[in-house]
């Protein structure tokens, strides 16, 4: 949840050697590889931007907002967060709708594919215990490692999360095989209660709080 699961970083053992290990990650190939590649000439465009994101975590993300924010056009926000998209540092999630009234499609979320790139574009690579923001980290630590592992499997599935205008939301909605699959993400607290609007207009979909107990089982059944 703090350093992230690259390969290489497992095998250092002191915290000094996996700081620098990630910020040579971002600085030679977020800002190099990638920047050169893509002609983009201001780096710290790009760099803010993903400080914006990382702050955002598990939040709906405004294109515009962001956009007032950096200083630059919706169009050019947009196209970063596709390279970004493209060379595997974000992802996208998009909303869950039948078409119901009160719910939130519009906006998406973010979520980084490595917690460990995420803390260090933010330079916060404390522990858990001296952190405010263990449960943003869980969230985006198991839709990532999820998301891979679908991905390894060849899982035919759609991914989305869910949300009303009166703030009732569920962290990953998947649909495969005809059903949809609720789960919520909660790094201590092992129970939820299912949102009444989502329990109303889907009560066949199966909901399940995904802790720090059960998330292995889940992350590979």
């Amino acid at each position: 949840m703090i350093f992230g699961n690259y390969p290489e970083l497992i095998h250092l053992k002191d915290i000094s050697q996996k700081q620098g290990y990630l910020k040579e990650i971002i600085n030679s190939y977020l800002l190099k590889d990638i920047l050169v590649f893509e002609n983009i000439k201001n780096a710290s465009k790009i760099i803010n931007l993903l400080r914006l994101i990382a702050f955002q975590v598990g939040s709906q993300v405004s294109l515009q907002e962001l956009g007032k924010q950096l200083s630059m056009s919706k169009n050019t926000v947009e196209r970063y967060l596709d390279l970004l998209s493209k060379v595997f540092i974000l992802f996208k999630m998009e909303g869950f709708s039948r078409n119901l009234r009160k719910e939130v499609t519009k906006s998406s979320k973010w979520y980084f594919y490595d917690n460990g790139i995420r803390n260090t574009i933010i330079a916060n690579l404390n522990p858990l215990n001296l952190r405010n923001d263990s449960g943003m980290l869980w969230e985006n630590y198991m839709i990532a490692e999820r998301l891979k592992y679908q991905s390894q499997e060849s899982v035919l599935v759609n991914n989305y999360f869910w949300r009303t205008y009166d703030q009732q939301e569920i962290d990953l909605i998947e649909e495969r095989g005809g059903n949809l699959f609720a789960y919520e993400f909660k790094w201590l607290k092992r129970n939820a209660k299912i949102p009444a609007a989502w329990k109303k207009n889907y009560p066949e979909a199966e909901f399940q709080v995904i802790s720090s107990d059960n998330y292995y089982d889940w992350l590979v059944e």
